[in-house]
This record gives C-alpha cells, structure tokens and sequence, in this order.
C-alpha cells in the first residue's frame, strides 16, 4: 500500500472532499525509515523524484560526534538512545532521530542530521 501526501481527502473541518480528479504519482511517499541501533551500519540507496538519489540508514552503530568546545570530531560508538523529543516511543524502540540524544563513548550527544534522509548520524556533544 503507497503512502499518500496529497490534501485533497478532507476539509479541515473534518468534512469529506469529493473527489475532481486522481492520484498523482508525484503525490506518492513512503513510510518512514525508523534508523535503529545495531552492531553494523545499514545503508540503503534509494531514486527518490527527480531521477536524485537518498541514502536511507536503517542501521547504525557509530556517529560522527563533534566537540564544540575544541571543534573536534570523532567518530564514535553509540551505546544507547536517552530520549527523542519527537516521540518518547522511540526512545524506547531504539529510533534514532534528528534532535535525539544519545549516549556515546564521549558522553551525551544530540543528533543533528536526519538519518533517514542523509544516511549518517551526525552529532554535538552535550557537556
């Protein structure tokens, strides 16, 4: 079953639209990525529209953590997820998100890249 992203199938009264036309391919998506901690990265390359191309990350166990206070980055371990403020939930499942924080080698650390998307977990140390 495709995902849809059109607007066209409720007013947001929570009335129904009737329909004056079909799905577009263009209107297509895809179910979210939801990158999880493992022992091994995972990449998956993806055509996304315009012929571009999308590196999904659906496993990982390291991040690219930076040190704002000497500018330094290391690529690190990740240990564990602490919290996500997208949805607590994924804390608890593992789920590695843009704004998550996560207990590396280093210490603690927020994600700054979107996984899911960019296919690499970058990250500044928390101190």
């Amino acid at each position: 079953m495709a995902i849809y992203q059109g607007n066209d199938l409720r007013k947001i009264s929570g009335g129904r639209k009737r329909p004056h036309r079909k799905r577009r391919k263009y209107e297509l998506g895809r179910y979210p990525t939801e990158t999880t901690l493992d022992t091994t990265d995972k990449r998956v390359v993806q055509r996304v529209r315009g012929g571009n191309i999308k590196v999904r990350l659906k496993r990982v166990a390291y991040a690219n953590v930076v040190d704002p206070e000497t500018g330094e980055a290391k690529k690190v371990r990740i240990i564990r997820i602490l919290e996500s403020p997208a949805n607590r939930e994924f804390a608890r499942r593992g789920i590695i998100v843009k704004g998550s924080i996560i207990l590396t080698e280093l210490g603690r650390a927020l994600v700054t890249s979107r996984p899911g998307q960019d296919g690499v977990v970058n990250a500044v140390l928390m101190r």
